[in-house]
């Protein structure tokens, strides 16, 4: 049945039983797929059918979808030309895991992090009535999406405005972790629910129209609907904010969900739908364990096992740091945003669940409850993605920096993350957190300097940030580990030839480049910056001083990080003759790609840079 479709008008020919054997292919190519490239498994899997009643439903060529997140548009990109693109999921210069407004004018905007799509939607809606356009306008968000405060300003916009729109909610009750508070637990209340349909609005106007008793007849019924749902439902949300509520609706039901989708299509008013569906759905591993397919790398679709061999990673090796420090200080909190088994939480929630905190996708509540805390004694950590950190910066401003608030920021997924592509590169923490005053920004090696770090937080009793890559240490081995001191780096070689300044896991490439120098007699002084601020300047301009020729590499930006840092230390130093060359990622978004694949691309991989020192040297 799949090798039939190429677009959605091939879909809207089938029967439903066509599109049922439909689905259960698509989940077989999907899987498929994933197993090889990785990607998100279980979201993708659980909205099939709703994806196939919207596509039968709506015109995407005209019609707009703004899908949260993003992640859960694999089917969507089948129905809409990219059927044998999907093979290339995630993978260098092949299609991207979330919306892409340049592979498709079916994706009309690009999304990548959560609660953001009834805005978006909210917008276009608007915009199309501004200009007398007509068209439907449909926002799909999942049920863990609504903890973000993003959504629910704008669901309270557009109910109060009446704005014609469609949310489809679509709730499997998980977003990566699994929900927690009181959203979800309005949202269990709605789903053991009795369905109800929309009212006919024809049927209405017809009964209208009858003298006398047409309007009382109306509004009669209308009073005895609103209480029956009054009490099997003390607090209809939704309705009470102004949204036509409908569900909940079994959403692996392609019939019902066509005939309620094309239903809500005729109505001019905000229309909220709620779906339920089961993350994972039709694979076995994903449905029991739908937090470990979130996100995965390539596996054996027999066993559910991930085919690359699993080893410590600095989120493991920070939360077992954050154990052992625990046991030792009472004040100390644990506080994620959803991400609990991501950030290496998992163990300390168990172990400390009364001083575990899971906010849900709440990033900027997560860093002012943590400045609440903070300014009671106690001492916070919050692991957060580099990438969700830029969603709560004015919160570290405001509310943990000016009061100087002791909050530890470990900032999670820092640098490149490889194949999630533009919105989930960690590249930014380091240049937008060093324009903040009161703070500190340490970055480690190794684990080791990543527990040394930790407990240096503590003792220190400001704010601080800890950056930190995805995955584990490089191939590099460090015998030294110094004790960390405020704004001391620290000095790995010596050399007269040039200097090379690393910072975080980029410390392991400066030292790849100063073994290849060697090899051409060419003697490089290596420094392990650690801080990026308060910046150790004593040490680093007496090495170039000595040297005068710096290279500096780093896992973010060209502008703002450490490279930026180093030619403002040469200019307000005044080293003259002083040759400076920063490797970094340029000022543009990266695309999607393996971690290593990027660093070839972006001239990052540490033959690149020791052929650069080698040419330089030489002329010199």
């Amino acid at each position: 049945m799949l090798e039939q479709i190429n677009n959605a008008e091939d879909l809207k020919k089938l029967s439903i039983n066509e599109k049922n054997t439909l689905s259960e292919e698509i989940r077989k190519y999907i899987l498929d797929v994933v197993s090889k490239n990785g990607g998100h498994l279980a979201s993708n899997l659980g909205i099939v059918e709703l994806t196939i009643a919207i596509h039968s439903v709506f015109d995407l060529e005209k019609d707009r979808v703004v899908w949260d997140v993003g992640h859960q548009t694999y089917v969507h990109k089948i129905f809409t030309g990219r059927k044998e693109e999907l093979k290339t999921l995630r993978k260098l210069d092949g299609i991207a895991g979330f919306p892409k407004t340049s592979e498709s004018i079916t994706d009309c905007f690009n999304t990548g992090h959560s609660s953001t799509s009834i805005s978006a939607a909210m917008g276009i809606a608007k915009a199309r009535d501004l200009k007398n356009e007509d068209y439907s306008v449909l926002a799909v968000i999942g049920d863990g999406a609504l903890t973000g405060g993003m959504a629910l300003e704008a669901l309270n916009h557009v109910g109060s405005s009446k704005t014609r729109m469609i949310v489809i909610l679509n709730d499997n009750e998980m977003s990566i972790s699994k929900n927690v508070g009181g959203i979800n637990k309005f949202l269990s209340k709605l789903r053991v629910k009795k369905r109800y349909t929309i009212s006919n609005k024809k049927g209405r106007k017809l009964i209208e129209k009858i003298p006398l008793i047409g309007k009382p007849t109306v509004n009669a019924v209308t009073k005895i609907k609103k209480s029956i749902k009054q009490l099997i439902l003390p607090k209809m949300y939704f309705e009470d904010i102004g949204f036509k509520y409908v569900g909940p609706v079994d959403g692996h039901n392609i019939e019902d969900m066509e005939y309620i989708l094309s239903r809500a299509k005729e109505l001019d008013e905000p229309v909220l739908i709620h779906v339920l569906t089961k993350k994972g759905k039709g694979y076995k591993p994903a449905e029991d364990n739908p937090d470990k397919f979130h996100g995965t790398g390539p596996f054996n679709i027999e066993t559910g096992e991930s085919t690359k061999k699993k080893s410590k990673d600095y989120s493991k090796a920070f939360g077992e740091k954050l154990i052992e420090l625990a046991e030792k200080n009472k004040t100390i909190v644990a506080i994620t945003a959803a991400m609990r088994d991501g950030t290496g939480l998992k163990d300390f929630s168990i172990k400390y669940p009364e001083r575990f905190f899971d906010v849900g996708i709440a990033e900027q509540h997560a860093l002012t409850f943590a400045a609440g805390l903070a300014k009671e004694g106690m001492i916070p950590f919050v692991p957060i993605y580099s990438s969700f950190y830029q969603r709560a910066y004015d919160q570290v401003i405001h509310d943990i920096c000016i009061q100087k608030l002791p909050v530890i920021m470990c900032v999670d997924r820092a640098g490149c993350v490889g194949n999630d592509g533009e919105t989930h590169q960690g590249l930014y923490d380091m240049a937008f957190f060093k324009l903040i005053p009161n703070i500190t920004i340490m970055a480690p090696k190794d684990f080791e300097e990543l527990t040394k770090m930790m407990e240096f937080a503590i003792e220190l009793k400001a704010p601080v940030v800890i950056r930190y890559p995805r995955g584990g240490e490089a191939d590099i081995v460090f015998d030294k580990h110094e004790d960390i001191k405020l704004g001391q780096a620290e000095i790995l070689q010596e050399g007269e030839d040039v200097t090379i300044i690393g910072i975080g896991k980029m410390t392991s490439t400066a030292m790849k480049v100063a073994n290849l120098l060697k090899k051409e007699d060419i003697h490089a002084e290596v420094i392990n910056a650690r801080f990026l601020k308060p910046l150790d300047e004593k040490e680093i301009a007496e090495s170039i001083s000595k040297t005068k020729f710096v290279i500096t590499i780093e896992d973010g930006t060209e502008i703002g990080g450490l490279g930026s840092s180093i030619k403002e230390l040469v200019a307000n130093k005044q080293l003259n003759d002083v040759k400076i060359k920063c490797f970094a990622y340029p000022d543009e978004f990266i695309k999607h790609g393996s971690v290593s694949e990027l660093e070839d691309v972006y001239g990052l991989d540490y033959k690149n840079i020791a052929t650069y020192i080698k040419n330089i040297v030489k002329k010199k």
